[in-house]
């Protein structure tokens, strides 16, 4: 089973190569985030006509998830359990399904904007809420993953330059400290370095031609527990398809199973 995970920055904008990406690397499930569409305008029957079932959440602005699957779509729950609210607003950023017998959630964890601002800490208190989600959801001997842009990077060599972070959100330690949460509740990182070069990026800045420099960060990940870590038998960055013109500035990661 291919699994697979994109922030495509806008399904609208990126439905050409959501398809033809589709159509090549033929994923079995998609993790999709930053739908920037509304559940309603997804784009189901580009997607259908693929062979994919397709389950969205969004309201239209910059957030978004959704799973497309090839192998079922069921029990599927739009929102974390006890998920804090921003600015008085649920914001859809998590939805979970069974996929082939996979317990699956695509999440857009929030950005955080800077330390010193609300949205950092709304972003600390979402992080509770996704563990708390991923301790309820779990279930001894079943395959379960989260994947998706925890707008995270887990260690500092996943950033160019760690340098230039001091002030920032994505490597503080609250951040990082809330993926360790999720080690301790039976989650580890199924796409460790180092994969099949160096530096296995998921995301460049559109400006300062930080993709050709390749100044970028691993910040799409795939946590997944015990028995779906153990099916794992090959993992990726699909760095040519951030190349070009009209592409995210996120890359897909794949991850093979096994079974």
């Amino acid at each position: 089973m291919r699994i697979a995970t994109w922030n495509v920055n806008s399904v609208g904008a990126r439905l050409p190569r959501l398809v033809a990406w589709l159509e090549s690397a033929r994923p079995d499930v998609l993790c999709l985030q930053e739908l920037k569409s509304t559940t309603e305008a997804f784009p189901n029957a580009e997607v259908e006509a693929l062979g994919y079932e397709v389950a969205a959440y969004g309201t239209g602005r910059w957030n978004g998830v959704a799973i497309l699957s090839k192998v079922g779509l069921d029990d599927v729950k739009r929102g974390l359990v006890d998920e804090p609210r921003y600015e008085d607003a649920a914001e859809p950023r998590a939805i979970g399904a069974t996929c082939g017998g996979v317990r699956i959630w695509s999440v857009y964890v929030p950005n955080g904007r800077e330390p010193s601002h609300p949205h950092y800490e709304y972003k600390l208190r979402w992080l509770e809420a996704l563990n708390t989600t991923v301790v309820a959801e779990s279930v001894p001997g079943t395959p379960f993953a989260v994947l998706g842009d925890f707008n995270i990077a887990p260690t500092d060599a996943d950033v160019w330059d760690i340098s230039l972070f001091a002030e920032s959100t994505h490597v503080t330690d609250a951040e990082r400290k809330a993926l360790a949460v999720l080690r301790d509740a039976g989650l580890t990182d199924v796409v460790p370095r180092p994969l099949k070069y160096d530096h296995p990026y998921t995301y460049w800045d559109y400006r300062q031609l930080a993709f050709p420099k390749n100044n970028g960060m691993r910040i799409d990940l795939v946590y997944a527990n015990e028995k779906f870590a153990a099916e794992v038998e090959d993992s990726y960055v699909d760095r040519e398809e951030r190349k070009g013109k009209g592409g995210s500035d996120h890359a897909p990661v794949v991850v093979d199973l096994k079974a």
